[in-house]
């Protein structure tokens, strides 16, 4: 179970940068683009089955430190932006640690075989009709 985001607040470490998105003559003045940097394996956070899986699934997101890197700069605020990258980290975590319920193998009942091969035999039926007819 992933814990909440506020948990992995105090592991975050944050960059700004000129942003290159809306905003007139403020993009050459302030620096609103964020970068949100999370390093996996020092995290207190998760236990070791989790970074291995982090570090597994989102290996082509890493850096060459290893560290997870999500940027924002979809809006004209700083502080926005940063919310904004937050989610984004959040959401990539929870995805990551997903695990996908596993199949299970069913038959088809003896009626839908039934139907299936009437239908198939119906259909075959019908392109043998086809064809030239002898008078």
């Amino acid at each position: 179970m992933l814990p909440p985001l506020d948990a992995f607040l105090p592991e975050l470490q944050y960059q700004t940068a000129r942003s290159s998105g809306p905003g007139g003559q403020n993009v050459n003045k302030v620096e609103s683009k964020v970068e949100v940097r999370f390093r996996i394996t020092d995290s207190a956070v998760l236990n070791e089955e989790q970074k291995q899986r982090l570090l597994e699934k989102l290996a082509s997101r890493l850096t060459s430190e290893g560290e997870l890197l999500v940027t924002s700069q979809e809006d004209r605020s700083q502080q926005r932006n940063k919310e904004l990258a937050q989610q984004k980290f959040y959401e990539l975590l929870r995805k990551a640690l997903h695990r996908p319920k596993p199949r299970k193998a069913t038959k088809p009942s003896a009626g839908a075989v039934r139907k299936r091969l009437e239908s198939k035999k119906k259909h075959g039926d019908k392109k043998s009709n086809r064809g030239r007819v002898d008078f």
